[in-house]
């Protein structure tokens, strides 16, 4: 019998090189037939509900199943790219031998799966007749340069929807549409396991806290566009804010710092941003860093040091604190350029916000061994 990962390589996906990756596919994905989805199933171990489509969903939950569907289509374009640099062990994407096939064969698991939260996503919208169903679109990875930095941004991205399906869930509750929340949960569940596994390769305990950090849409669609290089559609016509882009800076030039009080350094561009006007080249403005950690109201510290730079000055650097000890900050935080303080919802800083999301990873310690070097536990 051909193993998975033989038959992904024999065509059940096509595979991409190169910084911008389209995924053309033989498994008919993203629309599929009944026995090319008959296929993806079966690699994903489980089915699409049976379970007839609720007789009507409010207006306003489409945006939230058009970035459902968005970032599913995204993440099926990651895995893809990084099952192929596996399998040609391409530079830095080498594991020993008797790991490598089984990595591969719990990615192509994930990726199927991935696969089937895209495709449900799909049928909500076209079941309600959505003027816009998203396609894929081609995407770059910056900073997934090898095999750990690739798990670490799949680790992270992970956490963002774990956070990001909450607020879906809230506001397909809000919006009267409670029968698709049940399905919404269990994704949640299997994206967390997903987080579980790639915490384990990097080291990390598998459960990262015990409430899990919370996200708004407007942020995972804004952190999206990092990595988007074109779509076949256009994004505005997903009704969901873009924000300015907020870059953490840091020593490891990724979201990770140490466990620890720190002033943590941000770079802004407000290029374009009719909020910020108001603020540029004032070396004192009132603005906030406001972070989402696991269940907590929103924490808001004033921005410091400011400097303005680059064409017109709307480029901004500034520092802010971490409260990491007094707020317990590990695992994913969340931050965002505020023009206020003193939330009492997530929501309400959507509102507020002028650029995000800063995305901050911290680690709570190392185990003592690395499942992607063949060492045994």
């Amino acid at each position: 019998m051909l193993s998975r990962v033989t038959l992904l390589t024999l065509g059940a996906v096509a595979l991409t090189t190169g910084r911008a990756v389209r995924r053309d596919t033989a498994d008919g994905f993203p629309n599929p037939n009944a026995t090319q989805l008959e296929f993806i199933q079966d690699m994903a171990d489980g089915t699409l509900s049976d379970a007839p489509p609720p007789p009507s969903l409010n207006e306003s939950s489409i945006p939230i199943f058009q970035l459902i569907n968005f970032n599913e289509n995204f993440e099926v374009a990651f895995f893809t790219s990084l099952i192929k640099n596996i399998t040609t062990d391409e530079p830095g994407f080498t594991l020993p031998a008797e790991k490598k096939d089984e990595i591969l064969e719990i990615l192509v698991t994930v990726l199927a799966q991935e696969q089937l939260h895209a495709i449900d996503a799909s049928n909500v919208l076209k079941h309600f007749n959505a003027t816009l169903v998203p396609e894929p679109c081609t995407y770059t990875f910056p900073g997934a340069i090898d095999i750990n930095s690739s798990i670490a941004l799949a680790a992270t991205f992970t956490d963002v929807v774990l956070g990001t399906l909450q607020d879906a869930a809230e506001g397909l509750a809000i919006n009267g549409d409670l029968g698709p929340i049940r399905e919404v949960a269990s994704i949640i569940g299997q994206e967390g396991q997903q987080s579980g596994f790639y915490r384990l390769l990097l080291n990390q305990k598998p459960s990262q806290k015990p409430f899990l950090t919370t996200n708004v849409g407007a942020f995972a669609w804004s952190a999206l566009q990092q990595f988007v290089v074109s779509c076949p559609f256009n994004i505005s016509e997903i009704e969901i804010p873009v924000f300015p882009s907020l870059q953490v800076n840091n020593a490891t030039g990724g979201p990770a710092i140490a466990p620890r009080d720190q002033r943590l350094s941000f770079v802004a561009n407000l290029t374009g941003s009719s909020e910020a006007e108001q603020f540029v080249n004032d070396t004192d403005p009132a603005l906030f860093v406001t972070y989402f950690s696991g269940q907590l109201l929103p924490i808001s510290v004033p921005v410091e040091d400011v400097e303005w730079f680059g064409e017109d000055s709307t480029q901004l650097r500034f520092e802010a604190e971490f409260p990491f000890e007094e707020k317990v900050l590990v695992g994913l935080t969340i931050a965002a350029l505020t023009t206020s303080d003193n939330f009492t919802s997530y929501g309400e800083v959507v509102g507020a916000t002028i650029a995000a999301p800063g995305l901050i990873e911290v680690a709570d310690g190392e185990l003592g061994w690395n499942l992607l070097s063949g060492e045994e536990l």
